[in-house]
Formats: structure tokens, C-alpha cells, sequence
């Protein structure tokens, strides 16, 4: 009996609770709306908010109650998402504006010193903290792989101290660009096949002491480029998408070689 009284007593309560619980989800649930859930179905689950709500369960239900929201936000999920979006909302598709991402950096361990033997955590947030990192340059990536932990996708890896992205196997969430503490990893149009591989701001001679492939902003791609889509802004080289044409004419004159061609169109999307 002093066992057997314990054991029924907790049987009751748990009998109890159950019931109380049963009671509330009846009459204080809340019931999520079929269109939302449905939608949710439709999403990767990436959860990496470059639709610009907190997740795929806000971008659903931002879609389900009606919100003036585009059904071409989700990136990751490319144009089949939005089709599937788009149908169970009774629109048109619109097409999703693939994007990839690159590195703005191309201090590799060749081209850049190191200030100091750093010997903390394999954190480019934590060796940030430490004087911009043990690089000469204070604007490279520092290749302690943040951005490699955080991708989904698998499509970094650090090669010769500076981080690579892999366009096929990227799927443009922008995870890695928001982890970047030294904001060298950017998001472009898949379109595009000429990128800027420095974020360098100092002055050329500065520039040319600490990386030997950094921008020193001679302006001979601004001079070269036939449509004016170069411009050399704040000691640094910028690409006007909206004017370039992929001629790459900018690559050829570049003496430095920071200027990159390459083939960004994304291959992997959920």
C-alpha cells in the first residue's frame, strides 16, 4: 500500500492534466489557416530570412493572412517556390531574382603578411576583435571559416586563407554575408559574370603595402569600360550592374588582377 497510494495519486493528476489539456486546445487553441500551412509546405525551411521576414513560418504567414507581400521573396527556393506559392494564392508567378554569393577578397596567404601569430578560438568574429584580425590588411577575409559553419548548402571552404564560394551549390540566403565580421562576402544577380575581389578603402600606396592583389585605385577599369559602368569610389572599383554588359574589358586592363570573370549562375536551389 505505501507504494501502490503514490502510484495512483500520480495516475490521477496525469489523468487530470490530460483532460485540461484536451479542454484548452479545444477552446483556447488557436487554429493556423489551411492557406498558411499549406504555403509553409511549399517553403525550403532555410529559415534564412532573405524573403525579409523571421523565417519561413513568417513569410508564410505574412502570405496567408492576405499581406501585400510578392510570392517571389523566397531566393533560396527559386522559381518552382514561387510557382507553388503562387498557385495556391490564385496569382501569377513571378520570377524569382536568383542571387549568389561571392567573396570580396582576394588576400590570399601569398598576397597578404600576417601581423601577429594569433592563437585564439578559429573565429573570424573572435579574431576580429584582436586588433581587425592577424592579417596587414584590416578589410580581408580573415579564413576562420564563419561563414563555412553557418552555409546550409555546403558551398564554402577556406582555399589558401581566403574563403570560396562554390555558385553551383549556392542557393543565395545570405547566411554567410551576415556573418562576415569584416563584411567581405557579398550577394549578387546570378546574372552577373564580373565581381570586385577587394573591399579595400585606403589609398593605393597603402593598399599595395599590405595586399600585392588589393584595388589601389589606378581607375584604368573606369577609363576602359565602354558603357561606364566602373566607377572608382572611395579609393575602391564598383560595378553599376544595371550598365555593365559582361564585356570584361575592365579584367583584361586590371594590373592588379582584383577584378574577377566567372560564372555565378546558381546551380543548387531546394
Amino acid at each position: 500500500m505505501t507504494i501502490l497510494i503514490p502510484v495512483i495519486l500520480l495516475t490521477v493528476i496525469a489523468v487530470i492534466c490530460a483532460v485540461l489539456l484536451t479542454i484548452s486546445t479545444i477552446f483556447f487553441g488557436v487554429k493556423e489557416d489551411e492557406k498558411t500551412i499549406a504555403i509553409r509546405e511549399c517553403l525550403p525551411g532555410a529559415n534564412c530570412g532573405a524573403c525579409g521576414y523571421n523565417g519561413c513560418d513568417g513569410y508564410a504567414k505574412a502570405l496567408g493572412e492576405g499581406a501585400e507581400s510578392a510570392t517571389n521573396l523566397c531566393v533560396p527556393g527559386g522559381d518552382k517556390t514561387a510557382k507553388s506559392i503562387a498557385d495556391i494564392l490564385g496569382v501569377e508567378a513571378e520570377d524569382v531574382v536568383e542571387k549568389v554569393a561571392y567573396v570580396a577578397c582576394n588576400g590570399t596567404c601569398d598576397a597578404v603578411d600576417k601581423k601577429f601569430d594569433y592563437k585564439g578560438v578559429k573565429s573570424c568574429v573572435i579574431a576580429n576583435l584582436s586588433y581587425a584580425g592577424d592579417k596587414t590588411c584590416n578589410y580581408a577575409c580573415l579564413g576562420y571559416g564563419d561563414c563555412v559553419k553557418v552555409c546550409p548548402q555546403d558551398a564554402i571552404s577556406i582555399e589558401n586563407g581566403v574563403a570560396k564560394v562554390d555558385p553551383q551549390k549556392c542557393i543565395g540566403c545570405g547566411m554567410c554575408v551576415r556573418e562576415c565580421p569584416n563584411n567581405v562576402i557579398k550577394l549578387v544577380n546570378d546574372t552577373v559574370n564580373v565581381v570586385v575581389q577587394c573591399s579595400n578603402h585606403d589609398k593605393g600606396a597603402v593598399t599595395r603595402k599590405v595586399c600585392s592583389n588589393g584595388c589601389i585605385g589606378c581607375m584604368k577599369c573606369q577609363k576602359t569600360c565602354p558603357h561606364g559602368a566602373i566607377k572608382v569610389e572611395n579609393n575602391l572599383a564598383t560595378i553599376d550592374y544595371s550598365l555593365c554588359t559582361g564585356c570584361a574589358e575592365c579584367v583584361k586592363v586590371c594590373p592588379v588582377h582584383c577584378l574577377h570573370e566567372d560564372n555565378f549562375i546558381c546551380g543548387a536551389h531546394f
